[in-house]
């Protein structure tokens, strides 16, 4: 399911906003943010849990991947959409607080809508969701993530992950106590240590940023990353093509790789 504040629902979206350095840095640069989404069910799952949606204007771009089994899943994931969305259209042209202080009320507010929701309906219960976003602010930015949906960077041809993976294997991997390649085979690889839903509170992870022109970000569930290595992934976003061409390239590789679950990918590319 896509959300889109300015734009409306949709599978494929594409936004162009300008935003004006010269309000705070007396500068006449100019940073214009594009983005285009799509999401993909994906060659076995019966139904598509996955969920995403932007708002160029607010400068707001988030990805979410349901879990619960039966409809609970596209529910949680939908919920933690539009809550953010909401929560940052209503807090244009107000105080201005920092990024990540919107963003942690922004999912606070997911996390309290789910976990309500589940506890009124009991065939709803321990329904959760993932949840990667950017924050744009002019040129800084701030990447949040809870579970493991995950954040890349595209800078100067070169992929980066900025978030951590909140998953049993990637904490063991960290911590030393499994490889790499212990972690692709492990019958655990599923298990997330954090989700948006599941418990009263919740904590996220935040990452400042510096947005450069010619950076571009990737947000996606791990139905594409399961299936497509970094350096393939890196490839598809070197494409000297259209954002929504990148967004359907990593789509189909992902599919025609396995295709085990949802696929969902925002790109937010940073133009001068």
């Amino acid at each position: 399911m896509a959300r889109d504040c300015s734009v409306g629902r949709a599978l494929l979206l594409e936004a162009v906003y300008t935003v004006e350095w010269g309000r705070v840095f007396l500068s006449t640069a100019v940073l214009h943010y594009a983005a285009a989404a799509v999401t993909d069910r994906g060659r076995k799952r019966p139904s598509n849990e996955d969920a995403f949606g932007f708002s160029v204007e607010h400068g707001i771009y988030v990805v979410c991947d349901g879990m619960g089994g039966a409809a609970a899943g596209e529910i949680a994931s939908s919920l933690a959409v539009d809550e953010v969305l909401n929560l940052f259209a209503e807090q244009a042209g107000k105080a201005a607080i920092t990024l990540q202080a919107a963003a942690e009320k922004a999912v606070h507010a997911a996390n309290a809508a789910i976990h309500s929701r589940a506890q009124r309906n009991a065939q709803l219960s321990g329904m959760g969701t993932t949840l990667v976003g950017l924050v744009t602010d002019e040129q800084r930015a701030l990447v949040v993530n809870v579970g493991d949906s995950r954040c890349y960077r595209l800078r100067e041809g070169k992929l980066e992950q900025l978030t951590l993976d909140h998953s049993l294997v990637e904490e063991q991997v960290r911590l030393g106590r499994m490889t790499r390649s212990e972690a692709t085979r492990s019958p655990l690889r599923n298990v997330i240590t954090r989700a948006l839903g599941t418990q009263r509170n919740v904590t996220a992870d935040f990452f400042e940023i510096e947005a450069r022109p010619g950076d571009l970000y990737l947000l996606c569930s791990d139905g594409l990353t399961r299936e497509l290595a970094n350096n393939k992934i890196e490839m598809l976003l070197g494409d000297e093509i259209p954002l929504d061409e990148i967004c359907l390239s990593l789509t189909k590789a992902a599919n025609k790789a396995g295709g085990h679950d949802n696929i969902t990918c925002v790109l937010v590319k940073v133009e001068e």
